[in-house]
């Protein structure tokens, strides 16, 4: 039984962490699903834990080596390389624990029980502080239950050293049950969180080298958490949302920029854990958060300092909500606010984004995204039509009926939404929509940005062009006498109602119905606003 640690009961300590991280580390990776369920925070817990030991067992061995002196205390040893090696948002948060331990007791040759529990309640704040949006029922938690539960201890007397541990000890494990209460993620799956029960696990290796008994504890908490599917391996960006988990080391920084750094990372992301600590170099922080724009969380980087043994990991996508049986829904691509908002006012699901730049994951991740069984795909781009259909092919494969309606312009789409019928069989509608999209003449008025030949002759930059059905009809130096002269083309074949969706420019719209309300009175005019970022004109004739 220890009176006191040192040295080398923090090395046997250190050693028996990883050990037991070993032992637990499949069942760790099995209970993460908090913040993100990507089966790794045992691994992270081991690999930080494993630099940690390996830095100290190296500097005891040089110790050794030099007669037994001892240059650096070995809680300082064993957080600094924790948290140069520390991996993942969990292993960042073991890191800076271990940190706030050595701020506590590296100037302490023998650490006993009253020590002990004052350095870790200093270390549990610390860790908050580290944590950008700290939650409850998490690994602070956890790590804060057991410091508090030490102090009480010395508080009612118990100040040995074995009834302190053994107290901490206690006081976490407790904590952790009740963390699948706390946090809805951990009740849906039915499990602990998987930090706090690492953490469990290396207050469990403490009490064993001051007692020479380790803990027998009930297996980890919860049941196995429900099994994943492997993301799929696709091209293209990440969807919506914190897609990538980064990671750097940064030198040559200053608290300021690291406080700026901080607060520009807190904007682009979440899991937010920058820990700091004293290197024979300077000062160096580990730096982790989850985004989905790497370039500009490694821009700040940058910014603050000097950025090295850089990671970034792809996270797991979450899983879609599952599909309702019966529900109907319908997704219609966007390529401009005002155009969003007009879907959006149909009630559909509006997926925006610019033509040329609609990916396949993102439109799945809309489909899947519905919640419904039976799903239309608007992809109102001719450009778009192709990666509606592989990402309707890839919701299939989820148990999800989806058809995508071809329609290559907004206003075929608006056509299609204005008869659509839950009430009638999703085939038949489906039909229906299609009709009423192929029954829809398109043409619009957009400005060439470069110099081209057309199927009415050769345009420069600046002219403005009159498209019908995809092909340049008419070519003039003014929008609304452009504008005349294809809908005078389009009518020319008939129509019964002309759809005008009119882009930032009100004016062109004012010009073009008054032209139709003097040439063609019998034919009915719709007229919406497609707002800024729409072409300046689309039109669309029945």
């Amino acid at each position: 039984m220890l009176r006191a640690l040192d040295d080398a009961a923090v090395g046997r300590w250190s050693r028996a962490v990883v050990d037991s991280l070993g032992a637990a580390r499949g069942r760790l990776d099995e209970l993460n699903v908090f913040p993100v369920p990507d089966g790794d925070t045992g691994t992270n817990l081991l690999l930080t834990a494993a630099a940690g030991h390996a830095a100290l067992d190296a500097a005891l061995q040089a110790a050794r080596d030099d007669g037994g002196r001892r240059p650096e205390s070995p809680w300082a040893v064993l957080a600094r390389g924790a948290v140069l090696g520390a991996r993942g948002n969990s292993g960042a948060i073991l890191a800076q624990l271990l940190r706030g331990l050595a701020d506590g007791l590296a100037d302490t040759p023998e650490v006993d029980g009253e020590v002990l529990a004052t350095a870790l309640t200093s270390a549990s704040r610390t860790a908050y502080g580290a944590v950008a949006d700290p939650e409850e029922g998490t690994f602070l938690t956890v790590a804060r239950s057991g410091a508090e539960a030490a102090a009480a201890a010395v508080a009612a007397g118990r100040t040995g050293l074995a009834d302190v541990v053994r107290a901490a000890a206690d006081g976490a494990l407790t904590a952790l049950q009740a963390t699948t209460g706390q946090l809805a993620a951990l009740r849906d799956a039915g499990v602990v969180d998987a930090g706090g029960a690492g953490w469990c696990l290396v207050l469990d290796a403490l009490v064993g080298t001051v007692t020479g008994v380790a803990p027998v504890r009930p297996p980890l908490g919860g049941r196995p958490a429900r099994p994943r599917r492997p993301p799929a391996v696709v091209p293209g960006p990440p969807a919506p949302g914190p897609g990538s988990e980064v990671q750097f080391l940064l030198a040559d920084s200053d608290p300021d920029a690291v406080a700026r750094l901080q607060a520009r990372l807190a904007e682009l992301g979440d899991c937010l854990v920058v820990v700091g600590v004293d290197t024979p170099a300077g000062r160096e922080w580990n730096v982790h958060v989850h985004v989905s724009d790497v370039g500009a969380a490694l821009e700040a980087g940058i910014e603050a300092g000097r950025p090295h043994r850089i990671s970034v990991t792809a996270l797991a996508p979450p899983r879609p909500p599952a599909a309702a049986p019966g529900v109907r829904a319908v997704v219609a691509l966007a390529c401009a606010a005002g155009l969003a908002e007009l879907f959006a006012g149909e009630g559909v699901a509006v997926l925006t984004a610019p033509v040329d730049e609609v990916h396949e994951d993102d439109v799945l991740g809309a489909v899947l995204g519905t919640g419904a069984e039976q799903v239309v795909v608007l992809p109102n781009a001719a450009a778009a039509i192709a990666p509606a259909g592989r990402a309707a092919d890839r919701a299939r494969a989820e148990g999800r009926d989806v058809v995508v309606v071809p329609t290559r312009s907004p206003v075929q789409g608006l056509a299609a939404l204005a008869v659509a019928d839950p009430a009638r069989r999703f085939g038949d509608d489906v039909v229906a929509l299609a009709e009423a999209a192929a029954a829809t003449r398109w043409a619009e008025v957009t400005v060439a940005d470069q110099e081209a030949l057309t199927s009415a002759g050769r345009c420069a930059p600046g002219d403005v062009l009159g498209s019908a059905e995809g092909d340049v009809v008419v070519i003039g130096a003014d929008p609304a006498t452009v504008a005349r002269d294809l809908l005078d083309r389009l009518l020319s074949a008939g129509g019964e109602m002309a759809t005008l969706v009119v882009g930032a420019d009100a004016a062109l719209g004012d010009a073009v119905s008054a032209h139709l309300a003097a040439a063609h009175p019998t034919v009915e005019v719709v007229r919406y606003a497609g707002g800024a970022g729409a072409v300046p004109l689309l039109v669309g004739v029945e």
